[in-house]
C-alpha cells in the first residue's frame, strides 16, 4: 500500500562512525512509478486543456496563420494594415528584423485567438438552432439543409469528451406568458370546469402581477450563471432533502437478462472493477467521443456529468448536504459481511489486471476476521434520515481512527459490495426472483450499501451484477452510458477463461487488502439501529415488479410511423385510467443537455389528446376514430417532449421563479399549488446510447434489463421502461403497499406492468405491417 511503501522507503540509525542509511531500492521504485504516473496525468490534462481550449480550431493551426502573415510580409504586403508596426514600437528589442520577427508572430497569434472565439461563436449559434427536430418527416426546410453541413464542418475534427462545453448555448428562460399558458393546457383534463376556472384566475394574476417582478431577477441569474436551472435544481430537489436518499432519491441498474458471464463472485468483481476503472481512464483522458442527439451526427449533448463520476461522494449536513468531489483515487472501498476493506487497485503506477483484482477480492471472500462491534450495520447511516448522520459525522467521525477509515470510503474510486445473496432470473420462480433482484440493488439489507457514493457495485454470490447510483450528481442517462460499457467491456473485451475465472496472471507479491477499523461508541450504534428502523420500514413498503414485454418493441411500433416513446407513454396512462378510473399528472423524464450543463426537464404526459384517445377506446368507439386520436396523441407527445429538449418546458421555469419568490421572501398561491401538485404516474426511458457495443444479432442473449427507481408519490407508481433491440421492451413498475388505493399493488402491480401496451397494440397490429420503417436516422430522431 502506498503509505506502507513510503513509512519504510528508508530506514537510519545512528553510529558512533555517523548516520546508517538503509534505503528499500523496492520501495522507492514504487514511489517513483507511483510518480510517474501522476504525472503523466498532470501531462495529459494539460494537453487536454490546450486541445478542447482552441476548438473547434487545433493547436497545429497557429502555426498556419504564423507562416501566412509571414509569407505576406516576405512579399512586402502588410496584412495587419499597421498593426505589427505599432506592436514593433512597444517591442524592447534592439535589432529590427528581431522586431518584426516577433511583432509578426505576436499578431499572427492574436489573430488565431480571434478567430477561435469566432469559429466558437458561430458553432454555438448553429448548436442553438433547435427547429430541425420539429420538422415533419420528408419535409427538411431548406435551412436545416445549410444548417447541417454547416455544422460538419464546424466540427470535423475530432473531438475530445468535453470540446464542445464552451460551445454549447445557454438555455434560455422562456415568456412567463408561454410557461402560463402551456402551465394551464397540461393541467386542463385533470381539473373540472370550476377547479380550472380557480386555477386559470390564479394563474392569471400571478402572471399580471408578481410573475413579471419574479421573471427580471431570474432573466438576470440566466445572464450571470451557465445554466439558470441546475445549480437550484441540484441544491434544493437533492441536497436539501433531509429525508433518507435510499428509495427516495436513488435508482438501480441490472445486469443481463438471460446471461451471467461467470459463476465465480470473485471472477465478476474482478472484470467489473476492471472495467469501471478503464471507464474512467477515458473520461480522465477525455477519450470518450462526445454523446451526440442523434448517433453518428454532430449535435452533441453536455458532458458536464462525466466530471463526478467517480472519487464523489454526498456527504450529510444539518440544512443541506454537500458533494465532494476528488480528482483521483487508487483504491476502492469494499464491503462484505459487515467488514470495509480498502482495495488498491494501482501497484507501480499501474492498473492491477482483471486476475490479480479477483484474487484480491477472493482473499477478502476468504477472510474469517469477524465485523467490529458496531461496524456490520454502519451503512445505515446512509440510508436513514439525514440530519442524524450528519450530526453523528461530525461528532464521531471527524477524527482519529474513525476519520481514517471513512475518508477511506468517501474518497475511493466508487464503492463496491461483495453480497452474499443470489440473484437474478432463475428457480422455480423467475418473475418473483427478478422482483427481488430489483429490490436488493434498490435497498439491500438497508446496510450494506453505501448510498452516499457516486455509485455503489453489487456483486452477488452467483456472479451476478448491478448497482445503485445517488442521483444528485448526474441523471440516469450518464449512469446507464457507464453501465453499458461496463457490461459490455466484461462479457465481450475482458472475458473469462474456461473455468469462469479472469484472464492474465498475477503478482504473488501484492499485498493484502486494507481492513478499515472503527471505534463505534454506544451513542453511533443507537443511532445506527435507529436509521435502520427508518431505512427498514421503508425497504418494506416498496414493491418493484420487473417484467420483460416480448409481444413487440420498437420494430413494429415504427412500421406505424409513431414515436415508440409516445406509443408506450400513452400505454401506462391507459394502464392507469383502468387502475383509478382517471387521469393524473403525469412525469416523464427529459433531458436538456443540448443546452450547457442542462439536466432535465419533465414532460407532462397526460394532455387533451391523450385523454381524449383514452376515453374513446374505453367508450367502444370505431377502430378508425381510435387511430385518428392516437395519431393526434402522438404527435402531441412528440411536440410536448421537443418542447421540453429545447428549453421550453413548464416544470423547471416554476421551479425557479418559486426559488426566487422564496429568496425576495414572497409568497405566490399559484406558484405554492402547482409545486405541492403529486406526480402519481412518474415515469423515464432508460436509453440504449451504445448499441455498437452489443451485438445482439450474434448474441441475441445478452439483453439489458435497464434499472428503476422508487415511486414518487405514495399513492403512484414510479415506471421505468428501456427498449431493447427492435421486439423488447423491460418494465420497471414501483409502488407502495401502505397506500390504502394501491394496496393491492403486490397484485395489481404485475397485473399493471403485463397490460401496459397490450390494449393500444390490439388496434394497430395490422396497421402497422402496411407501413414502412425509417431509414433516415434524422428522421428517426425526430420521431422519437
Amino acid at each position: 500500500m502506498a503509505e506502507a511503501h513510503q513509512a519504510v522507503a528508508f530506514q537510519f540509525t545512528i553510529t558512533p562512525e555517523g548516520i546508517d542509511l538503509q534505503l528499500s531500492y523496492q520501495a522507492l521504485n514504487q514511489i517513483y512509478l507511483s510518480g510517474v504516473r501522476s504525472w503523466k496525468k498532470r501531462v495529459s490534462r494539460v494537453r487536454n486543456s490546450l486541445i478542447k481550449g482552441v476548438y473547434p480550431a487545433s493547436p497545429s493551426s497557429w502555426l498556419f496563420v504564423a507562416i501566412g502573415i509571414l509569407a505576406t510580409m516576405y512579399m512586402q504586403s502588410d496584412p495587419s494594415m499597421g498593426l505589427i508596426t505599432k506592436i514593433q514600437q512597444h517591442l524592447p528589442l534592439r535589432y529590427t528584423t528581431g522586431q518584426t520577427m516577433v511583432s509578426a508572430l505576436v499578431f499572427s497569434t492574436l489573430l488565431w485567438l480571434s478567430l477561435i472565439l469566432a469559429l466558437r461563436f458561430c458553432l454555438k449559434l448553429l448548436l442553438s438552432y433547435h427547429q430541425w427536430m420539429f420538422e415533419k418527416h420528408g419535409r427538411i426546410s431548406n435551412t436545416t439543409k445549410v444548417w447541417v453541413p454547416l455544422v460538419r464542418l464546424l466540427s470535423s475534427r475530432k473531438p475530445l469528451l468535453y470540446s464542445y462545453q464552451s460551445s454549447l448555448p445557454h438555455l434560455p428562460v422562456p415568456a412567463i406568458q408561454d410557461t402560463v399558458s402551456r402551465y394551464l393546457e397540461s393541467v386542463r383534463p385533470l381539473l373540472t370546469d370550476l377547479e380550472f376556472k380557480r386555477m386559470t384566475d390564479l394563474a392569471n394574476e400571478f402572471e399580471s402581477n408578481l410573475g413579471n417582478r419574479l421573471q427580471r431577477y431570474l432573466k438576470l441569474k440566466a445572464l450571470w450563471a451557465t445554466n439558470y436551472v441546475s445549480d437550484w435544481w441540484e441544491e434544493y430537489v437533492y441536497l436539501r432533502s433531509r429525508g433518507p436518499i435510499m428509495v427516495n432519491s436513488n435508482y438501480y441498474g441490472m445486469d443481463f437478462l438471460y446471461v451471467t458471464p461467470t459463476s465465480v463472485q470473485a471472477a465478476r468483481a474482478g472484470n467489473t472493477i476492471t472495467a469501471l476503472l478503464l471507464y474512467r481512464r477515458k473520461v480522465n483522458r477525455e477519450e470518450l467521443k462526445p454523446v451526440s442527439r442523434v448517433p453518428g451526427t454532430v449535435i452533441p449533448l453536455c458532458a458536464a456529468q462525466c466530471e463526478r463520476m467517480f472519487n464523489t461522494t454526498r456527504t450529510p449536513g444539518v440544512e443541506t448536504d454537500v458533494l465532494q468531489h476528488w480528482l483521483d483515487s487508487e483504491f476502492v472501498a469494499v464491503y462484505h459481511r459487515g467488514r470495509y476493506f480498502r482495495l488498491w487497485v494501482y501497484r507501480a503506477g499501474r492498473l492491477l489486471s482483471p486476475r490479480e483484482i479477483e484474487y484480491q477480492i477472493q482473499r477478502i471472500l476468504d477472510d474469517p476476521s469477524p465485523a467490529l462491534p458496531g461496524e456490520e450495520k454502519l451503512g445505515a447511516l446512509t440510508a436513514g434520515d439525514r440530519i442524524p448522520w450528519a450530526q453523528m459525522r461530525k461528532q464521531y467521525f471527524s477524527s482519529g481512527v474513525n476519520k481514517r477509515s471513512l475518508d477511506a470510503i468517501e474518497r475511493a474510486a466508487f464503492f463496491v459490495t461483495l453480497d452474499d445473496e443470489e440473484q437474478g432470473m432463475r428457480g422455480d420462480d423467475p418473475e418473483g426472483n427478478l422482483d427481488s433482484y430489483a429490490k436488493s440493488l434498490l435497498h439491500g439489507k438497508c446496510y450494506d450499501r453505501w448510498f452516499d457514493k457516486s455509485f455503489s457495485v453489487v456483486i452477488y454470490k452467483n456472479g451476478k451484477s448491478g448497482l445503485n447510483a445517488e442521483h444528485s450528481w448526474a441523471d440516469a442517462p450518464t449512469v446507464a452510458h457507464l453501465w453499458e460499457y461496463t457490461l459490455a467491456t466484461d462479457a465481450f473485451q475482458l472475458g473469462y477463461t474456461e473455468d469462469g475465472h479472469c484472464k492474465g496472471e498475477v503478482e504473488p507479491s501484492l499485498p493484502q487488502p486494507q481492513r478499515l477499523v472503527w471505534n463505534i461508541p454506544a451513542e453511533v450504534q443507537a443511532q445506527v439501529s435507529s436509521s435502520l428502523a427508518v431505512a427498514q420500514a421503508l425497504a418494506d413498503d416498496v414493491d418493484c415488479h420487473v417484467f420483460p414485454f416480448r409481444e413487440f418493441g420498437k420494430g413494429r411500433i415504427k412500421k406505424c410511423r409513431i414515436s415508440p416513446d409516445a406509443f408506450i407513454q400513452i400505454s401506462l396512462q391507459l394502464a392507469y385510467y383502468r387502475d383509478r378510473s382517471g387521469f393524473c399528472l403525469t412525469y416523464e423524464a427529459s433531458m436538456t443537455r443540448l443546452f450547457r450543463e442542462g439536466r432535465t426537464e419533465t414532460v407532462r404526459s397526460c394532455s387533451n389528446e391523450s385523454c381524449a384517445f383514452i376515453k374513446a377506446l374505453e367508450s367502444g368507439e370505431t377502430e378508425e376514430e381510435c387511430r385518428r386520436l392516437f395519431q393526434l396523441a402522438s404527435e402531441k407527445h412528440q411536440n410536448l417532449y421537443r418542447m421540453a429538449m429545447t428549453g421550453a418546458g413548464i416544470d423547471r421555469h416554476l421551479f425557479c421563479l418559486y426559488v426566487v419568490s422564496k429568496y425576495l421572501g414572497v409568497e405566490s398561491p399559484f406558484l405554492k399549488e402547482v409545486l405541492s401538485e403529486p406526480w402519481r404516474l412518474s415515469t423515464s426511458q432508460t436509453p440504449v446510447q451504445q448499441m455498437n457495443l452489443f451485438d445482439l444479432k450474434n448474441h441475441p442473449d445478452f439483453i439489458s434489463l435497464g434499472g428503476g427507481f422508487g415511486p414518487v408519490a405514495d399513492d403512484g407508481y414510479g415506471v421505468s421502461y428501456i427498449i431493447v433491440g427492435e421486439d423488447m421492451v423491460n418494465f420497471h413498475v414501483s409502488s407502495k403497499y401502505s397506500c390504502s388505493q394501491t394496496v393491492r399493488n403486490h397484485i395489481y402491480t404485475r397485473q399493471y406492468s403485463q397490460h401496459l401496451v397490450l390494449p393500444v397494440a390490439e388496434i394497430f397490429v395490422d396497421f402497422s405491417m402496411a407501413v414502412s420503417a425509417f431509414s433516415n436516422p434524422m428522421e428517426m430522431c425526430i420521431s422519437g
